[in-house]
């Protein structure tokens, strides 16, 4: 029999099936990982992936707090005496945590307020009295009720008010009503603030000096925006509504169509109710939703940025230097091998203000290291002194008589992980800057493998990830991280402890573990041979397994993501062709698997289609890297200057950033040039991340450029169209 908790997950998530969140949750509940239940448990989730699996888990998360909510709020009022029947119905039928509040309000533990004085002396039974409406004089009963603690009529009177007010300001069907109107027809308004432009010299609130918007047209990035600008102390932010209507609904409500002396002091209660108590609650409750609806979003495009930045095609097989680029310091350059070893370092002084011999023995040093080296691919760090640095290795690459190409490489992150104790741990050796070369040359090789070894709120690819709570965002990053490291997998016998502890079913502990055993006893050569890994248990391996790959094991499986629970599957499907493991990789092999029937196979093996067809995919390429179908890296042998752009060009440029309004790109000048969102397609775009993606090769015109601000306008538009 489900629980009242299972029901309410599911009405949450009616766009599921009952099954599939009875499974998925009892597969979280026997300790698997996501990434394990979305890559080896389709059949059983109904193909569900990563995101749908942790909707599931952030919903069950949501509701058992909700009902854990509700058993503290029903244990302290019923600790009160003042639990019925109704009260308790309406806690447990509540689905939204701001209804228990709601609920709870009345019996909520409060401070003494001047309501609390006036029923202390003896008012309550007067401000009830007052609710029937009675004809008789209010004046005339309230002399009654004088006594030492209210010694006179004016302090019955007032106490009653307090009484009234506070109890219409706890109702929680009036609350309800007011806050869903207030959503639906609330207008958010922001103000320049007296003396705020002294804090505002840049003017980058300017838009809001003076802006309003209806509260459900508010975009999120704006919401973040006038937070800030509030918290400078420039800005006055408040949300305004029809207050008259709010108050002819209360009228209704409380007073309806009954005459009488106490209809004053009704309508001056419930008017004062919503002044100071209903009304700035709502604006204060709204106004943290707002913040919250803007963070989860800001915390959504972070992630989505961070996931396609982290997706982006290696650059294999190729001798690559990392160009840190500087003035003073000297341009710090490191040199890594195909496999991303590290070969050389050294350290030159092409710009001012270093001598005039020291610039001109630069050009030389460089060119000696990519002939001695054989390099022919150069990672730029886009930071200070970049483009300098550009126009001299497109210089050098001029001089050279061999096929040498370059890109600026955004080194976002590089500075905190050259201080880390990952890189300290990596080159003992190394300073710094030098570390920063190594980096920004392996971000091409490999930007996964690299930015792991990084905090993930480093790599410049979010919007406003400094105005939203650390802890979430660390946990939406930490994780977009896992689901690309696993579903990219990793070299087992090559990868990193930053790279194995975000392998599904591996923590840094068994991570060390696997490093230092490789160290050890040499190359892992089969998958089984990680149960000899100390503290690498059963459950351990069987979520860990099908991520970690083996180049050139015993067993050509090993260097696929088919999990070894379906080696004998594969080897039936092999035989079902007459194939066998020697062959598979094999253009032969390619060819047969590509002409199955699946249906046909998966009801023969007893096998779902699900499963069978990652095995076919797996089959046809072992060792493939899905990230080797993105695009790959836009390489150049010449400068471009902001000065050449010219209105109505055309270029082809990598996508940096992708934020609310637009998306920022790399034409290979200096600055990254903005696409408004306008311009992204002729047709409607509600979301630029619906057009576009983090290291996405795109074709731009130049609309307009100031060079003197150094801001260039895109368009995706194409100047015919």
């Amino acid at each position: 029999m489900e629980t009242e908790t299972l029901k309410l997950i599911k009405q949450a998530l009616p766009a599921y099936k009952s099954h599939q969140i009875d499974v998925t949750l009892d597969l979280l509940n026997d300790n698997n990982t996501v990434p394990f239940i979305a890559r080896y448990r389709k059949e059983m989730t109904g193909n569900l992936d990563e995101v749908e699996i942790r909707e599931i888990q952030d919903e069950a998360n949501r509701i058992s707090k909700l009902q854990q909510r509700k058993q503290e709020v029903l244990k302290q009022i019923s600790e009160q005496g003042k639990l019925t029947a109704k009260l308790s119905a309406a806690i447990n039928a509540a689905t939204q945590m701001q209804q228990v509040e709601d609920l709870y309000l009345p019996y909520k533990q409060k401070r003494r307020t001047k309501a609390t004085i006036a029923k202390e002396a003896g008012l309550f039974p007067l401000a009830q009295w007052v609710l029937q409406f009675n004809h008789e004089p209010v004046e005339t009963v309230a002399d009654k009720y004088i006594n030492e603690k209210v010694p006179d009529r004016k302090s019955v009177l007032a106490g009653v008010h307090e009484i009234l007010a506070e109890a219409i300001g706890e109702r929680a069907e009036f609350r309800d009503w007011i806050r869903r109107y207030t959503q639906r027809n609330g207008v958010l308004t922001s103000q320049l603030k007296r003396n705020g432009q002294e804090q505002d010299a840049d003017q980058v609130y300017q838009i809001y000096y003076d802006f309003q918007s209806a509260l459900k047209k508010l975009s999120p990035y704006q919401t973040l925006a006038m937070n800030r600008g509030e918290k400078a102390g420039v800005l006055t932010v408040k949300i305004t509504v029809d207050e008259p209507a709010i108050e002819q609904y209360l009228k209704f409500q409380l007073i309806g169509r009954r005459k009488g002396p106490a209809v004053a002091i009704v309508g001056a209660a419930y008017q004062d109710a919503y002044k100071r108590f209903i009304g700035p609650a709502i604006e204060r409750e709204l106004r943290r939703s707002l913040t919250e609806t803007a963070q989860d979003h800001a915390i959504q495009v972070f992630g989505n940025n961070l996931y396609h930045l982290l997706m982006q095609a290696p650059l294999k097989n190729h001798v690559v230097m990392g160009f840190d680029p500087a003035y003073r310091t000297g341009c710090k350059l490191a040199i890594m091998d195909g496999n991303g070893k590290f070969l050389a370092k050294q350290v030159i002084y092409p710009h001012k203000p270093a001598s005039a011999a020291k610039r001109k023995q630069a050009m030389p040093e460089f060119i000696d290291l990519l002939n001695h080296y054989q390099v022919d691919m150069i990672a730029i760090g886009n930071g200070t002194a970049s483009r300098e640095s550009e126009q001299f290795v497109a210089e050098a690459i001029k001089q050279t008589k061999r096929d040498v190409r370059y890109t600026i490489v955004n080194e976002a992150g590089a500075s905190v992980y050259s201080a880390s104790a990952v890189a300290r741990t990596e080159f003992p050796d190394f300073n710094v800057e030098e570390r920063s070369a190594v980096s920004i040359g392996r971000r091409l090789q490999d930007p996964l493998a690299e930015l792991v070894k990084i905090d993930p709120k480093s790599v410049g690819v979010g919007q406003y990830q400094h105005d939203v709570p650390e802890s979430s965002l660390d946990e939406q990053l930490d994780r977009v991280v896992e689901t690309a490291v696993n579903q990219v997998g990793v070299d087992l016998n090559r990868a990193s402890v930053e790279l194995l502890a975000r392998i599904s079913g591996l923590t840094k502990q068994t991570a060390i573990n696997i490093v230092a055993y490789r160290e050890e006893n040499g190359s892992f050569t089969s998958r089984p041979e990680l149960k000899k890994v100390p503290r690498l248990g059963p459950k351990a391996y069987e979520q860990s397994v099908g991520f970690l790959r083996i180049v050139n094991g015993k067993n050509v499986l090993d260097n696929t993501d088919i999990h070894p629970e379906s080696y004998p599957v594969a080897k039936r499907i092999l035989a079902s062709l007459n194939l066998n493991l020697n062959q598979v990789g094999t253009p032969a092999v390619a060819s047969a698997l590509e002409n199955v029937a699946v249906k046909d196979l998966s009801h023969r093996l007893d096998v779902g289609s699900a499963t069978l067809q990652d095995i076919l995919k797996s089959l046809q390429r072992p060792g493939r890297d899905r990230r080797d179908d993105m695009p790959a890296p836009i390489l150049r042998t010449d400068v471009l200057q902001i000065s050449d752009l010219k209105p109505g060009m055309k270029l082809q440029g990598t996508v940096r950033n992708v934020v609310d309004f637009g998306i920022f790109v790399d034409i290979g000048v200096k600055q990254d040039g903005l696409v408004h969102i306008s311009h992204l397609s002729k047709a409607y775009v509600s979301s630029p991340a619906a057009v576009a993606s983090v290291g996405d090769i795109v074709t731009v015109w130049v609309l307009e450029v100031d060079e003197q601000r150094h801001r260039i306008q895109l368009t995706m538009v194409a100047p015919n169209d």
